[in-house]
């Protein structure tokens, strides 16, 4: 009784402690790779990828995989120590034959669209906001039904031209 009234006080204090004792809890149909598990949106079933980027500017994992259909849903935690405003990161995967440092240039000076311009956005399959030390987004989209390799990147000013970028085969 008191683990309830004290968790409906702090949910009524912190809303995000909600969300994040809920992320806490671990789903009984967890895969056994820690990157991954299912989660349910909406219905439908999601797989659930984890990625962390840090000030090594680099996605960790860099190679993600999917079958055609399959319904995805990317959460990049930032475990980095430089503040976001020097080091922010993003995932921004792109559809299938779409320039990559065309992508990269046009956001790099997108600073008030959190480094996603608007005039890319129709290249994009799905993106994130900008995370800083400690902080997470998502983004769940399906993934491409046409089998092969597809880009994503980092938009935040240079980072993908240092090499921060990754693969999601779709097999």
């Amino acid at each position: 009784m008191r683990t309830a009234c004290l968790f409906a006080v702090l949910s009524l204090l912190v809303p995000s402690f909600v969300a994040a004792t809920l992320l806490a809890v671990p789903s009984s149909s967890a895969a056994a790779d820690p990157t991954t598990d299912t989660a349910r949106e909406g219905g439908a079933a999601a797989r659930v990828i984890q990625i962390e980027v840090g000030d090594n500017m680099k996605f960790m994992p860099a190679a993600l995989t999917a079958a055609p259909g399959e319904q995805i849903r990317v959460v990049i935690k930032h475990v980095g120590q430089m503040p976001k405003v020097a080091m922010g990161h993003n995932f921004v995967l792109l559809k299938k034959g779409v320039d990559a440092q065309g992508v990269a240039d046009k956001c790099s000076s997108a600073r008030d669209t959190e480094f996603i311009a608007p005039s890319v956005k129709h290249q994009l399959l799905a993106s994130t906001t900008l995370v800083g030390p400690g902080e997470t987004a998502e983004a769940t989209f399906v993934a491409p039904s046409v089998r092969g390799d597809y880009q994503f990147i980092c938009t935040f000013t240079g980072h993908f031209a240092l090499g921060m970028k990754g693969t999601l085969t779709v097999k």
